[in-house]
């Protein structure tokens, strides 16, 4: 049996619920990070400022956010990518860069965008400073996160309006300047929240080859994300060890049969197993490319194809080696009836995180395939650097 204390992964149930105003403010402000729009970030202290996704950002942009707030914007990346350009040292968190001058455009695309410089040296004058978890620039990056995009923002405070106080509340200056207003707590909190709002939309019996007694259900969260599905093979008994599998989609591997992968393999073979074994089930989780998105897990590839492996090329992009979160899975095992499983895994991490969102691991099976001369690499850097046990 595999089990752990509590973390910030504890199940849903144990976290005050969120409220919806608050939901749809961090779900309008991912839509305009990703059309290119300034958004505004309110602080716990009642400071505001404006931020845009550096990914999206118009040439234009940093001087608009000089003109909305009256200060030189900085430069907000990852901790994992400011120690790849050799500004801080390793940890997790957020970095803000800024210069004795205004930062531009091109600057912050090409520090925060290994596709635009990948060897360049940095810009005279560059600072690093470490940003608290409450910062406007940690939310920043949060939500560029959310948005799918690089993790990177161009960030400036409102002079005008400080904690201290000024004519008019955040709402009030974002309102002012047409801007998006969301805070930065609820930017922070949104991941685990939102998992409280997934709800079973449809069913239907899907018969597979080799699992004909086969159906599927849809699980849709309330911020409009993509539905996570659980493939619920034969006719498993609620309330007891269901045989299972958390499987992350993969475009490439699971629907076009990429060789840089194990994922398609690993896919209809589980499926094969469970319905040989009877019953169980199968979750197909919305976190492509280990929780980064296709695009940028096209890059990730980019990135490996100059002789990077795959936990070097999430940490040149400035993310974490595996960004996956697994509360969702949780989550649909409990509405499906199941608070213990027989998991289906090579990766220590899922068992971990299934026991810190409160649901009892067994029993863990083995589920490994050979190498078809494409993802040797890629094998055993899951092996040697993720802990995966083959």
């Amino acid at each position: 049996m595999y089990a752990d204390a509590p973390s910030d992964s504890a199940p849903p149930e144990a976290v005050l619920p969120m409220d919806e105003a608050a939901m749809r403010a961090v779900d309008r402000a991912t839509a305009a990070l990703r059309r290119g729009e300034a958004v505004a970030i309110e602080t716990a202290d009642g400071s505001v400022g404006a931020a845009v996704s550096v990914e999206s950002v118009a040439i234009d942009a940093v001087q608009r956010l000089v003109q909305l707030t009256g200060a030189a914007p900085v430069l907000a990346v990852t901790r994992r990518r400011a120690t790849v350009l050799k500004l801080m040292g390793e940890g997790t968190g957020v970095v803000a860069l800024s210069l004795p001058r205004c930062l531009t455009a091109d600057e912050a695309h090409a520090l925060a965008d290994p596709e635009h410089r990948p060897d360049g040296a940095m810009p005279k004058g560059l600072t690093a400073t470490a940003m608290d978890p409450g910062s406007r620039e940690t939310a920043a990056v949060d939500l560029a996160r959310l948005a799918r995009l690089l993790p990177a923002a161009i960030v400036a405070p409102a002079t005008e309006h400080t904690a201290a106080g000024h004519t008019g509340s955040a709402a009030e200056w974002a309102a002012r300047h047409d801007l998006l207003l969301v805070r930065a707590r609820d930017i922070a909190d949104y991941r685990v929240h939102v998992v409280r709002t997934l709800r079973r939309v449809a069913e239907a019996r899907v018969p597979l080859s080799g699992a004909e007694n086969t159906s599927i259900a849809a699980f849709r969260p309330i911020d409009g994300g993509p539905e996570h599905l659980a493939i619920i093979v034969g006719n498993p008994v609620a309330g007891e060890p269901v045989l299972a599998r958390l499987h992350s989609e993969c475009f490439t591997g699971d629907l076009l049969g990429s060789l840089r992968c194990d994922c398609g393999q690993q896919l209809r073979g589980a499926i094969a197993e469970i319905a040989r074994q009877g019953s169980g089930v199968l979750l197909y989780l919305a976190q492509e490319g280990r929780g980064i998105g296709l695009v940028n897990k096209l890059r990730a590839y980019r990135i490996q194809d100059r002789g990077f492996d795959t936990v070097d090329a999430n940490e040149i992009l400035g993310f974490e080696a595996d960004e996956r979160v697994y509360l969702p899975a949780a989550e649909m095992l409990r509405q499906l009836g199941f608070t213990a499983v027989r998991l289906m895994t090579n990766n220590p991490e899922k068992l971990r995180q299934l026991a810190r969102c409160g649901i009892e691991v067994v029993e863990r099976v083995p589920h490994i395939f050979p190498s078809n001369g494409h993802n040797e690499g890629y094998l055993r850097t899951k092996a040697e650097r993720s802990g995966h046990m083959f």
